[in-house]
């Protein structure tokens, strides 16, 4: 592979735009911490959503893919389509509740809905634990595909792509704050697509694959094609799908799809012009996130089937590549390597950019954490709005280093994937529950957290795990143990529920006082709330500023009306790539039918957006 001058131009030209939007808009970011945070709250519904998008297409993201597609096939990705539910949840419920609360970030929310010592130690504990802690294992993933990227596709080595590329975005993220990060994911959206996009197209027509057709009757790839894993196998069929749909989806936290609406996905909702926009941009991201964009990668991960049928055939290819780093995700990479001039610059640019619009989304997402949730509250509570903005953009610095230290020590985004996934089991329920039940408080929410991590750390890093599920994932590979392997993602949450519930009825109830205020504020409604309404009402405090009719009932069936309709459209676009055109159309009308209904749904809890 050789990049030609029109490569290079291509991708001078993407990271200087993007540099340049980052210092047009540094003095007006720098002129305050709502302005580098939140960029003044006057954001439009489309921008944040195509936003949304540009920051959850990732460099790993396709590496994630191609590693799932190659080991459990398409149907692999139920692992993260699950999160399609909660994504819509998060939009027909808690969109506008978040944008009503008003805080400046989801950890501020904390002391708006408990109250005293509690809700100040759980404020300041989450924002290291989520802003440092899962933030820069998150950064680290994207970090580690960046380097397998470098290093197939230019020869550099490990230090060398974090040197360059963290530079780059670090630079950008701490002069240009958050309006940068928007403005920048407004370009980097249709840079990225076209690049997937387009290296799918010519990867599929390469004469070793043989376009479409010949793809998907090849032998390396017919087993891996079903959308649904088989019945046959009852392993996949559980872990891979009953799971994630009937549990893992409002179970677990996970970056940019947690349960009841949080970290960067709400930043973006408090920095909506007001909850419609806010409605507006979390619907278009979970449609073009989970409908339309994954069928490039997916393509892509089928073509390496046949080019690189196994890890060696990439090893024997790629020969400079560290053995530390080899894995089935290195497949996209390898892949790209076989692109023309031209679009081999579109398609780097496109990896670059999607880089820069993730990790500045991270870093700045994380960096509002330790200033508004930390620093502010337990540091210098006095501090000027310049010296919370220096230190928001040391903190930014200080994210990358540290997860730049831990990408060089791991081997692929899949083990994040699973580690992140289990230590947030069980906690997922609280976030749901706590707009709309006024007895959880703080205490349920700490007891969550400590006891869902514990018990993952006690399963997947000491003799419990084997012992009891033979193996610490829960993607199976495990080996014969008391419980089957794919029990132990249920277990951490069922054990992790049963007892943040016990602490919730064991500790007292949250001041009156705080939850008139946040009833007040938000005006969740709801019958959780029927005895704080008739409490306030005895003490002729009027906490009700709304007459809208309680839209939670509605909004649910919003959810699984949109539910339906978007794996509609996945499974329409998959079956036109398989050119099982019948089906196709037997997926469109319902997939037509379920959007008519949303429609109707969408105008009856006023969630028009437009």
């Amino acid at each position: 592979m050789t990049l030609t001058t029109l490569d290079y131009g291509i991708i001078i030209f993407i990271f200087l735009a993007v540099i340049a939007i980052g210092v047009v808009v540094s003095k007006k970011s720098g002129k305050n911490s709502t302005e580098f945070f939140l960029s003044g709250r006057n954001m439009p519904w489309w921008l944040l959503g195509f936003s949304m998008v540009a920051t959850t297409f990732s460099t790993d993201t396709p590496n994630l893919v191609t590693d799932i597609v190659r080991n459990d096939g398409v149907s692999g990705n139920w692992v993260w389509w699950a999160f399609l539910i909660t994504g819509l949840l998060t939009v027909f419920v808690y969109a506008k509740l978040w944008r009503r609360s008003n805080v400046e970030t989801d950890m501020e929310f904390y002391e708006l809905r408990y109250g005293g010592a509690p809700a100040k130690f759980l404020r300041g504990f989450r924002s290291i634990y989520l802003g440092l802690a899962f933030n820069v294992l998150a950064m680290a993933a994207v970090t580690l595909a960046a380097i397998k990227i470098g290093q197939v596709m230019l020869g550099l080595s490990s230090y060398e792509v974090v040197g360059i590329a963290g530079t780059i975005t670090v630079l950008f993220s701490a002069i240009g704050g958050f309006r940068g990060v928007i403005y920048s994911d407004f370009l980097l959206f249709f840079v990225a697509m076209a690049g997937s996009i387009g290296a799918a197209y010519y990867l599929v027509n390469l004469p070793e694959v043989g376009g479409l057709t010949e793809l998907i009757t090849h032998e390396n790839v017919r087993d891996k094609i079903d959308l649904v894993p088989k019945w046959s196998d009852k392993e996949k069929f559980i872990s891979l799908l009953i799971i994630p749909l009937a549990v893992q989806w409002w179970s677990s936290w996970f970056p940019g799809a947690e349960p009841g609406g949080g970290g960067y996905i709400a930043q973006r909702m408090l920095a909506a012009k007001n909850e419609n926009h806010a409605v507006g941009a979390t619907f278009f991201f979970n449609v073009m996130h989970y409908a339309l964009r994954p069928w490039p990668w997916i393509i892509v991960a089928l073509a390496s089937l046949v080019i690189f049928p196994d890890i060696a055939s990439i090893q024997a290819a790629f020969p400079n590549v560290e053995e530390s780093k080899l894995g089935q995700d290195l497949a996209y990479s390898a892949m790209l390597t076989m692109l023309p001039a031209g679009l081999l610059g579109l398609v780097l640019a496109s990896l670059g950019a999607a880089y820069m619009s993730t990790i500045s989304t991270h870093l700045n997402w994380g960096s509002s954490y330790i200033v508004n949730d930390f620093y502010k509250q337990h540091v210098n509570k006095n501090a000027s709005e310049k010296e919370l903005v220096r230190v928001g953009r040391g903190s930014t610095v200080l994210l990358f280093v540290v997860s730049a230290i831990f990408a060089l020590l791991l081997n692929n985004a899949m083990q994040l994937f699973d580690i992140i996934i289990m230590f947030g089991a069980g906690t997922g329920l609280v976030f749901i529950l706590r707009w709309f039940w006024s007895r959880i408080n703080a205490w349920s929410e700490i007891t969550a957290m400590f006891v869902s991590g514990i018990i993952s750390v006690l399963l997947n890093f000491t003799a419990l795990g084997p012992y009891l599920f033979g193996g610490n994932s829960i993607e199976g590979n495990f080996q014969e143990g008391v419980f089957e392997g794919w029990l132990q993602y249920p277990f951490v949450v069922l054990v992790t529920t049963i007892c943040w519930l016990i602490a919730t009825f064991l500790t007292p109830k949250e001041d009156k006082k705080v939850l008139f205020t946040f009833y007040q504020k938000t005006q969740p409604g709801g019958p959780g709330w029927k005895k704080v309404i008739e409490q306030a009402e005895n003490e002729n405090v009027n906490i009700i500023t709304s007459k809208e009719k309680w839209s939670v009932p509605t909004g649910i069936l919003a959810v699984i009306a949109g539910t339906i309709m978007v794996y509609g459209c996945l499974f329409t676009t998959g079956k036109i790539i398989y050119g099982e055109y019948g089906n196709a159309m037997i997926f469109f009308s319902i997939t037509l039918v379920s959007g008519i209904v949303l429609l109707y749904l969408w105008r009856k809890i006023k969630g028009k957006a437009f």
